[in-house]
């Protein structure tokens, strides 16, 4: 598929690539996951803050879906926000995919804030904006065949089970620590699969209308 048939999936790629790449070279990658991460503890007022320029609080779910801990973080993100966005995004349109793109990051991150809201240590990644592909990618557009489990739909079970893999690779790779970026942030990769299941209908009506 090419670019053109998905702008902007391509270029929130590229943007975080262009950002990772700047804050390596400059030295300030560890100061911009600080102060433009989500801080779960930020949402109290008894955090102590280093001084500087912090991005308010509200919008650390959006800068946090730019920053990567390192190259295998980012590597293989973006390797699955390019198969399966670029392939939603052509049917779906920019708009539908954009929304849920910032549904799913801030859904992960109120899921990541709900785990553990007295957490300093900052969330980055854009994993929960990738839940959130995956969960309509499997749900509508996977045509491989599951059966049913008892009363839940073969079309969950395939989307369960998708998810279920997602975050068993992420722990796998976060467990080796070669990526450099410590621990999984489970409950946001949860929190943005279950927003894209909620959405997914509705951005369907919403592109193709009643059909």
């Amino acid at each position: 598929m090419k670019a053109q048939a998905a702008p902007l999936v391509t270029g929130y790629a590229l943007a975080c690539v262009v950002l990772f790449i700047l804050l390596s070279i400059t030295g300030f990658q560890v100061d911009a996951i600080v102060r433009a991460g989500f801080i779960p503890a930020r949402a109290g007022s008894e955090l102590v803050l280093p001084p500087g320029t912090f991005v308010p609080f509200a919008l650390t779910p959006l800068t946090a879906a730019f920053l990567h801990g390192g190259v295998l973080h980012i590597a293989f993100n973006l390797v699955v926000l390019l198969y399966i966005g670029r392939q939603l995004e052509a049917p779906l349109g920019s708009k539908a995919t954009a929304v849920l793109l910032v549904a799913g990051a801030y859904a992960g991150a109120l899921a990541h804030w709900l785990s553990g809201p007295q957490s300093a240590v900052p969330m980055i990644g854009a994993s929960g904006a990738i839940s959130a592909l995956i969960a309509v990618f499997a749900l509508i557009f996977s045509r491989s065949e599951t059966r049913a489990i008892g009363p839940i739909p073969s079309h969950w079970v395939r989307a369960l089970w998708l998810a279920a893999a997602w975050i068993g690779v992420q722990l796998l790779l976060g467990f080796a620590g070669s990526g450099g970026f410590g621990s999984i942030a489970i409950w946001a990769h949860v929190g943005g699969f279950v927003a894209g299941l909620v959405l997914a209908r509705p951005l369907l009506r919403w592109r193709f209308g009643a059909r």
